[in-house]
């Protein structure tokens, strides 16, 4: 799955990828069942798919991209570079490849797939599936922004989201599921920006993966996200 990048690439970089290539999705968050129970058979099941790229910043810290989506967007919000699978896709990697690269301009050749992990359903039938790459080249990848959908690209470390730190939480309930709303808050620089919902579950969930421990807070995610609600599963 991995393409071939020149120079020494970072040993830190090489076990995660090692390690990430072997990952399986526990069989209750990837139930394909659950995520089709409701949705007209006759209906066209929307797909999407979204990129966890990870390099090793300059302090040897494993580091995430991410963008500020642009204003003239209904959701003004930060998103992992990704969008709607499209006819010519082969997969979900190349859905997510190809969204990174018109976003943000980011080469498919610089990036190193490892995994696809289980995919996320949101309260709009629509299955996004994150797909992990190495950017083993850091240098090599100068942020060309499409203006059109981002405002700006930047980047955190994924441990932060396993952290109680600058951290709140709401709840929130969908159909009768309740569940909790994180908001993350960072600063770079002179600009702060707040990561939560539905991006922040994935960057939970991400970083759970890499750092092989749980998150330091109650995560209480809603059921819906990996298919039916727990309650539901009865009526199969």
């Amino acid at each position: 799955m991995a393409s071939k990048n020149r120079g020494e690439k970072s040993q830190k970089l090489v076990s995660l990828s090692r390690r990430l290539s072997l990952y399986k999705p526990p069989p209750h968050l990837n139930n394909s069942a659950r995520r089709q129970h409701g949705i007209p058979k006759s209906a066209n099941p929307k797909r999407a798919a979204v990129l966890i790229c990870i390099f090793e910043g300059n302090d040897g810290e494993l580091r995430v991209i991410l963008t500020k989506r642009s204003s003239q967007l209904s959701s003004h919000s930060v998103a992992l570079p990704g969008g709607k699978r499209e006819e010519g896709d082969v997969d979900d990697v190349e859905t997510a490849l190809r969204e990174a690269k018109e976003e943000i301009g980011l080469d498919p050749s610089l990036v190193d797939v490892v995994t696809v992990i289980e995919p996320y359903m949101t309260r709009f039938h629509v299955t996004v599936v994150p797909v992990i790459g190495i950017l083993f080249d850091k240098k090599a990848f100068n942020p060309t922004p499409d203006a059109s959908e981002v405002e700006s690209v930047f980047d955190v470390p994924p441990e932060m989201f396993l952290k109680n730190e600058n951290r709140r939480e709401v709840e929130d309930e969908w159909m009768g599921d309740k569940f909790l709303c994180h908001f993350f808050d960072y600063q770079s620089g002179e600009k702060s920006y707040m990561i939560w919902a539905f991006t922040a579950a994935i960057l939970i969930r991400v970083a759970t993966i890499f750092y092989q421990r749980p998150p330091a807070f109650l995560e209480r995610r809603p059921t819906f996200w990996n298919g039916i609600p727990d309650k539901d599963l009865g009526k199969l």
